[in-house]
C-alpha cells in the first residue's frame, strides 16, 4: 500500500500547484492580451476570476482561440 502512495502524493502536490498557475496565467493573459475596445476584457477577466479554475478553463478553449486566430497573439 505504502508503494502506491507516494506516486499518488506527488501527482496530487502537482495538480494543486498547477491548478493556481494555469488560473494566474490565464487572468494574466486575459488583462495584457485582451483588447480593451468593448467589455470584453472586463468580461472575461470577470469569469475567470468569480469562475476560478472554471472559468479560465473557459477563457482557454473558448476566448483564447478566437483571440489568437483575429488578433495574431
Amino acid at each position: 500500500m505504502e508503494i502506491l502512495a507516494i506516486p499518488l502524493i506527488l501527482i496530487m502536490v502537482v495538480i494543486v500547484v498547477m491548478i493556481p498557475v494555469f488560473w494566474i496565467w490565464m487572468l494574466v493573459d486575459c488583462l495584457s492580451k485582451e483588447s480593451s475596445e468593448g467589455n470584453d476584457k472586463i468580461v472575461w477577466a470577470l469569469v475567470i476570476f468569480f469562475g476560478n479554475v472554471f472559468g479560465a478553463l473557459l477563457y482557454f478553449f473558448i476566448r483564447r482561440p478566437q483571440r489568437k486566430q483575429l488578433m495574431g497573439h
